[in-house]
């Protein structure tokens, strides 16, 4: 791109992941950037980021929608006519036309923008539906869930069918489109500013040795049953008398699963005012795995910078994924500079190539365990994962990522330009 392009970034949902993309595209005048969301995020940041503008749904978008089964749908359809009326005033406003519009698949819902705006519509998407992405089968959804998730599955189809391209966070995500879209959809992790440790050495030796689980939510997708399962074995074993044992996380929070619906269920006749009341997926696991409940601390949601401060007391994280197609928390805990035994399935081979920025493993508990074992006992071989770990984050720091975005962004445009020149639709 010779000029400066204007660039459109859209979700209801703010701070989002594209936050910090438009930002640093904005500082280093690369590209004219503007944050399209929610007047009332708008209200909340305006103060902070001078880059906001603000689009208004056409009626409520959280909550009870419309009929149950179509309420994606409806949602979409309400944060598209208020996004598209206000694209329209501010190009208005600019003088000229947007020329990239980049979208979140549901809270930017991009499905009413196409043949609407002279911009290329680039649309982030996550995964596909759960359908495609999977859940624990001892935790399933209800058969309304099950329909109601055709929803997402359908309009993020029609996105990758009609956007001059789409963007998933890993290679595993891409392939859980259909091959013939595949061609479509291109792979861009988001980047981010974690400031490495100045030092990688090895822990204070009064310290105990520490195991740690972190994830936005201790849910079932993320690993959690994993995690608690192997810290019970290991006190039951005799491994844990010198070893101190972290969940990192938010027990509350919403999750890639439906495990907190069949807690909810499980222990519906338990009062809801008694002290040992199971009202998490997490607390459900500690009265399963007695042992590990005596050990495990569990702080719950952490402020950022406590969290930090967590993550550089931890010897060991266990990531046990089992169903997930791009984590912002393992990025987090690799940039800092630990070190990670992680799933050898799913995308986190991505992230994590075996003997170098950490380990892999097969779903086999005594492997695990072995591992932990074998590392605790090697700290010349742990900080050299954390070294090659830092590594890896700082190739996803912003200044690295941004310019692949942009990148990206020319090649909508490309393929839009020949889309229009061979008159094609799609």
């Amino acid at each position: 791109m010779k000029d400066k392009p204007l660039i459109v970034f859209v979700s209801a949902v703010y701070p989002s992941q594209y936050t910090l993309l438009c930002r640093h595209l904005r500082e280093m005048d690369v590209a004219e950037t503007w944050f399209f969301t929610t007047p009332g995020h708008v209200k909340r940041h305006a103060h902070e980021d001078d880059y906001l503008r603000a689009f208004q749904p056409d009626g409520p978008i959280v909550g009870q929608i419309g009929y149950y089964y179509s309420s994606k749908v409806e949602r979409s359809a309400r944060i598209g006519r208020g996004l598209i009326k206000a694209l329209h005033q501010f190009e208005k406003e600019q003088g000229r036309p947007i020329d990239i519009v980049v979208s979140h698949s549901l809270w930017g819902a991009p499905n009413w923008l196409y043949s609407e705006l002279h911009a290329a519509v680039v649309s982030y998407i996550e995964f596909p539906s759960y359908r495609t992405h999977g859940w624990d089968p001892a935790y399933p959804p209800d058969p309304a869930q099950r329909m109601g998730d055709r929803n997402t599955e359908m309009l993020n189809m029609h996105q990758v069918l009609c956007s001059d391209l789409t963007i998933t966070p890993s290679a595993f995500a891409r392939s859980m489109f259909p091959e013939a879209l595949q061609d479509r959809v291109a792979v861009q992790f988001e980047g981010f500013t974690i400031s490495p440790p100045a030092a990688i050495t090895a822990p204070p030796p009064d310290r105990p040795f520490t195991v740690a689980f972190s994830a936005r939510d201790l849910s079932s997708s993320k690993g959690l049953e994993t995690f608690v399962r192997l810290v019970d074995r290991l006190v039951r074993e005799g491994d844990a008398k010198a070893m101190r044992f972290l969940a990192l996380g938010d027990p509350s929070a919403s999750t890639y699963g439906y495990e907190q619906q069949w807690v909810q269920r499980k222990y519906q006749h338990e009062p809801e005012d008694s002290p040992t009341k199971v009202k998490t997926f997490l607390d459900h696991l500690l009265r399963v795995y007695p042992a590990a409940a005596g050990v495990i601390e569990a702080p719950g949601k952490l402020p950022y910078d406590a969290f930090g401060a967590a993550i550089s007391e931890v010897d060991l994280f266990l990531y046990p994924l089992k169903y997930g197609v791009a984590n912002w928390g393992l990025m987090e805990i690799l940039a800092r500079g630990s070190c990670v035994i992680g799933s050898n399935w799913g995308f986190v081979p991505e992230l994590i190539t075996n003997d170098v920025n950490g380990v892999l493993l097969p779903d086999d508990d005594d492997q695990w365990i072995a591992s932990i074992r074998e590392l605790k006992n090697d700290t010349d071989r742990r900080i050299r994962y954390r070294k090659a770990a830092a590594e890896l984050g700082q190739s996803y720091h912003i200044s690295q990522v941004a310019p692949l975005y942009m990148k990206l962004f020319e090649r909508a445009l490309a393929q839009k330009k020949q889309r229009l020149a061979e008159n094609r639709l799609w």
